[in-house]
Order: structure tokens, then C-alpha cells, then sequence
């Protein structure tokens, strides 16, 4: 009989972890269920693991250095800015994340936040129920089909956002330093970052969070947009200067933004972008489903279970290192 390996999930705001367990019953006799958020109970509780699954714990390069045995961190979730993934290379632990669980369900609620801003549905709503039944009242709109998207990020879920909004007759623009040209869809036009904040009445955020992409949308790059233009960003928050973005709605530099995603989680209702009525913000949602959940559970479980057999992983973000 194979010997069992320690699989510790060591946070997560799930209700249950019973698919991850169904899925790890062959190579962990538990699983321990922990709520370690700092890197003090990271070092003091999850010192043994060999596949360990986070959510928000900081893997820090302090952390992995007590974590002896790891072999594999798997990240519910696409981001993996929570990760030092130099330090796990050195290290020589794999990263792994779940990139294409909630690709339809972000890019869903992208284009959901976007018409809700732009026919002004939460607006009209807010009028009908205090009383206020006049179509006038929410000015301007316009038709969709004479108007620009620009999309920063072709990743999986940029690229299902420039579909979608293609599909409704926008003109589709994007930025991405990263994407090969001949991996663009002939209906999306790459331009620089500056000419799509120009040239966009909808610009919706779908780039990871790096330390070249933290604050990418400053005061000057945020007061290169339309004042009629709307801000979607169901990326990361720090993505987007909140301080910048509150100036420009309190100036009425900018016609309204949405946002899915904070810099400091969750908000707090003081919050000084709260008080714009068009304003809309959910609580980082964006990627729920009943099925996105079931999915992400199964495949986080799936990669460790992977790595523990010795068999490559699917989804090593830090490609360099050796399975």
C-alpha cells in the first residue's frame, strides 16, 4: 500500500471541503480544514504539508522556508499575487492555480456591471422606487453598436469579455503587451494603453495583479479617459488608483465605474467611493457559480493530488521550476 502524504488546506471561506477530500481520499488519510491568514500560523501550523491549498494566506519567502516537505501550493483562484514565486522556485516548489474555472462567470459579470452602468439600470431602478417614473432622467444613453470597448488583458476571461461584447455589436479594442498578435481574434485591435483610455467608452480591467501592473490606472492614466466613459474592473484592486478614481467621479471626469474588487477587502461602508450613485460595486463575486465553485474545489485538489503521484501538473505557474 502507497504511503500516505500531508495535504493540509490551510485557508478558505468555503462551507465545506468535502469535494477536495473525495478527491485526495487516495494519498492523505485527512485533511486538515485551518484558518491561518498570517505567516505566523502559516510557519506554526503548516510546517509537515506536502501539498498545501491556499486562498488568502501570504506565501511568503519566509513562510516556504520552513515548509521542509511541500512539494506543491495550489491557489483556489487565478490570482497568485499572494505567492512569492521566486521564492518557490528557489525552493523548489511548484505553483499552481486554477485559471479557467470562473472564465465565463467573470466575463458574465463584467458585461453584467458594464450594461448596468451603461442603460443606466441600478440609476432607473433607484428613481422608479422612490418614486420617479421618467425615462428622461437617465441621460444620456446610447446604442451599444457605436461604441468602443477597450480591454486590458487578453487573457482567458479579456478574451471571453471581447467576445461577448463583440457579440453585441461593439467596437473591440485591446492592450496587452504580453498576447502573440496572431493569438488575437481579427474582430480586436491591439493599441497602447494610452490610445485605448483615449478612444473608449467602456474600459474593463482583465489584466493580473504584478508589480507592473499595481496602480496601472493612476490619476494620469485614469484622466486620459472620456468623461463620458464607465470603468469595469473585475481584475484585482489594486489594479486601479482608488484615490484617483474618487477625484475623478467627484469632479464628474468620468461617467460612472464598477468595481468587483477592492484594494483592501472586504469594504467597509466609509468606504469614500460608496457615497457616488454611480458607483456599483459586488463582493469579489464576479467568479461565483454553483458550477465555478464545484470546479474550482475539484481541480485545486486535483493538482496537488497530481504532483503527490509524481505526475506533471496541468496548471505550474512558475514554469521554470522542474515537476
Amino acid at each position: 500500500m502507497a504511503s500516505k502524504h500531508v495535504v493540509i488546506v490551510a485557508d478558505c471561506d468555503h462551507q465545506s471541503i468535502d469535494i477536495e477530500k473525495a478527491v485526495l481520499a487516495d494519498v492523505c488519510s485527512e485533511l486538515p480544514w485551518l484558518k491561518c491568514r498570517s505567516e505566523d500560523e502559516l510557519i506554526a501550523q503548516c510546517a509537515d504539508g506536502e501539498g498545501i491549498i491556499i486562498m488568502y494566506a501570504p506565501m511568503t519567502r519566509r513562510v516556504m522556508q520552513t515548509l521542509k516537505n511541500c512539494k506543491i501550493i495550489a491557489r483556489y483562484g487565478v490570482g497568485v499575487d499572494s505567492i512569492d514565486l521566486k521564492a518557490a522556485a528557489e525552493l523548489g516548489i511548484i505553483v499552481s492555480n486554477v485559471p479557467d474555472y470562473g472564465t465565463h462567470e467573470v466575463s458574465d459579470h463584467a458585461l453584467a456591471m458594464m450594461l448596468c452602468l451603461t442603460r443606466k439600470v441600478a440609476m432607473a431602478n433607484s428613481l422608479v422606487k422612490a418614486g420617479q417614473w421618467d425615462f428622461r432622467l437617465m441621460h444620456p444613453i446610447h446604442r451599444h453598436q457605436v461604441q468602443t470597448i477597450g480591454i486590458i488583458g487578453l487573457g482567458r476571461i479579456g478574451s471571453a469579455m471581447a467576445h461577448k461584447t463583440h457579440a453585441i455589436g461593439m467596437k473591440v479594442i485591446a492592450h496587452d503587451p504580453l498576447v502573440k498578435p496572431n493569438r488575437v481574434p481579427d474582430y480586436v485591435t491591439l493599441v497602447s494603453l494610452e490610445e485605448l483610455l483615449r478612444e473608449s467608452d467602456v474600459v474593463s480591467v482583465h489584466c493580473p495583479l504584478s508589480d507592473s501592473t499595481r496602480n496601472l490606472l493612476d490619476a494620469k492614466m485614469l484622466g486620459l479617459m472620456k468623461p463620458s466613459a464607465y470603468l469595469i474592473n473585475t481584475a484585482r484592486g489594486s489594479i486601479v488608483d482608488e484615490v484617483a478614481l474618487e477625484k475623478m467621479l467627484a469632479e464628474k471626469r468620468l461617467a460612472g465605474a464598477a468595481m468587483d474588487v477592492l484594494s483592501r477587502e472586504p469594504g467597509t461602508p466609509d468606504h469614500p467611493l460608496f457615497k457616488y450613485d454611480n458607483f456599483l460595486c459586488t463582493p469579489h463575486m464576479a467568479w461565483h457559480s454553483e458550477e465555478s465553485n464545484k470546479e474550482l474545489k475539484r481541480k485545486a485538489a486535483e493538482e496537488v493530488k497530481r504532483v503527490l503521484r509524481g505526475e506533471a501538473p496541468l496548471y505550474q505557474v512558475n514554469k521554470f521550476v522542474s515537476a
